[in-house]
């Protein structure tokens, strides 16, 4: 008998059969912020040791829908194009406003897109913005769609006294994906990882999320993170100093360190999409803002990893490379930076009004 070929193996990246890119981009973070010191004071901590400096906090009227549009409104500024273009709106958030009712819908008739759209929302944690935008990347290098939006937000919560109160914060980013040659940055590729790991979860009527203590860390946040790192660079024939900037999901800020570190890459690569000792973790936005932020400042032929990470749990990274497009439409809308600049400091007793802690019901 005739042996059979051996098969081919097949790559683990995904590829899109067009090639795809960030054609626009847009963040938002509220200006509210809460020093993590004053969460320390009421609750009797020490200041030592503090998992950030401050975090975001949404005001009275903002949400995860209001700051998605916002967000939106500032990808379409550097995208150039009109908002009728957009084929598909997708809100990755694990706070969506409703429990019954799209966020995704109310954004689309925000920023004018039309009606003849596919629209939805996205949970998976803290990686539902990135999920977004491996969907979007999906639909657009199809053939299927020229534009689609990507949105990761949220307007996290953590109990008072609770650990994640440190950090759970509030941010949006918004990517508007098309073909590659109008990009301002172009998706090589993406990967995707994900297990059954229960680190992090919330009922139905719960009002706040439960997690497993250390087990969020090991084999929760660092096996998905660094098999989608490795899987990443190993299927694409790259190492760190291939990339001029990583950023990498970032709960507080020693976890992103410990990644960098132990997979090669260096503190100068990582600094720039570092964002939670000063906002906090923004979940669904945290890896997509700390993405926004590096574009602000990035230059053609520069490469980009992204890593995310979900609880439940998941990590994508997507790999890409920056266009010689993208110095022209970098200032055309508000920087990350100008966000978080635009900083309001609040004490613990405005912050429980502001997030409906104490009620009057």
């Amino acid at each position: 008998m005739t042996p059979e070929p051996e098969k081919e193996k097949p790559s683990l990246l995904l590829k899109p059969v067009r090639p795809v890119g960030i054609t626009g981009y847009g963040a938002y973070i509220p200006q509210y912020r809460l020093p993590a010191s004053e969460i320390a004071r009421v609750w009797g901590g020490s200041d030592e040791g503090l998992p950030v400096k401050e975090k975001s906090v949404p005001g009275l009227d903002e949400d995860t829908i209001t700051m998605s549009i916002e967000a939106a409104r500032n990808a379409l500024k550097r995208a150039g194009i009109h908002p009728e273009l957009i084929r598909a709106v997708w809100v990755g958030s694990e706070s969506h406003p409703y429990a019954v009712k799209p966020s995704s819908t109310v954004v689309a008739e925000a920023i004018g897109a039309p009606a003849h759209i596919q629209a939805a929302d996205l949970e998976f944690a803290c990686k539902a913005g990135s999920e977004a935008m491996v969907a979007a990347m999906g639909l657009v290098g199809s053939g299927m769609a020229d534009y689609a939006l990507a949105i990761g937000a949220d307007t996290a919560q953590g109990r008072p006294g609770d650990a994640l109160e440190f950090t759970a914060a509030a941010g949006a980013a918004a990517f508007i994906l098309g073909p590659a040659k109008n990009s301002l940055a172009e998706i090589i590729s993406a990967y995707s990882f994900v297990t059954d790991t229960p680190d992090f979860w919330r009922r139905a009527y719960q009002h706040y999320p439960e997690h497993g203590q250390r087990f969020t860390g090991e084999p929760a946040y660092f096996k998905h993170i660094f098999t989608a790192a490795r899987t990443m660079m190993e299927e694409s024939g790259t190492k760190p100093s291939d990339y001029a900037y990583a950023v990498f999901h970032q709960p507080n800020a020693k976890y992103p360190r410990r990644v960098a570190k132990e997979l090669g890459f260096s503190e100068e690569q990582i600094k720039t999409g570092l964002l939670s000792p000063v906002i906090g973790n923004t979940y669904a936005g945290a890896s997509p803002i700390g993405l926004t932020a590096i574009l602000d400042g990035a230059k053609a032929g520069d490469r980009i990893l992204m890593v995310s990470f979900g609880s439940g749990a998941g990590s994508d990274a997507l790999d890409l490379r920056v266009t010689k497009t993208i110095e022209a439409r970098q200032k055309l809308a508000p920087t990350t930076a100008d966000y978080i600049a635009r900083r309001v400091e609040i004490d613990y007793a405005t912050y429980t009004r502001y997030r409906d802690i104490l009620t009057m019901k």
